[in-house]
């Protein structure tokens, strides 16, 4: 895990926090990992018989590990700048299944910040296979804060 940030940077938390660990991390870039552990509940009714990460979860990884790396770039979170919020995602493309017992590998580059916006691309892989590539754009949002 990176020295320089924890996953506590974040305001996820369990049962909604998508990164187990931060593997690599840079200015535009960072590398996090997620075990799709066959206790997660979502798996229980999606599906029965056949459980599989729904790919929403998938892209909510890659939203998490980008939340991440604008609290980096930020100098860590913090609640007075405002929470991150997703405000676009677009190019969501699914290409494999992540099934409980798979460890997703997310990476999740800065493509362009302009204005308080953060706009990135992601990429989910198990086993060196991609799985879900999603382009996302970010905002830090003082409103979320104001709410009960």
């Amino acid at each position: 895990m990176s020295e320089t940030l924890s996953i506590g940077a974040i305001p996820h938390r369990p049962p909604f926090l998508f990164v187990d660990e931060i593997i690599e991390l840079a200015e535009d870039r960072i590398v996090t990992t997620k075990l799709a552990d066959a206790s997660l509940d979502f798996f229980r009714g999606h599906y029965p018989h056949f459980p599989v990460m729904p790919g929403v979860l998938v892209c909510e990884c890659c939203l998490q590990a980008g939340a991440l790396l604008i609290a980096h770039r930020l100098g860590e979170y913090d609640t007075s700048k405002g929470v991150p919020v997703v405000t676009r995602i677009q190019d969501a493309r699914f290409r494999r299944m992540v099934r409980p017992g798979d460890l997703l590998r997310v990476e999740v580059r800065l493509d362009d910040a302009l204005d308080g916006a953060f706009h990135m691309s992601g990429r989910a892989t198990v086993n060196g296979q991609r799985c879900t590539d999603v382009k996302f754009a970010c905002m830090l949002a003082r409103e979320a804060l104001e709410r009960p």
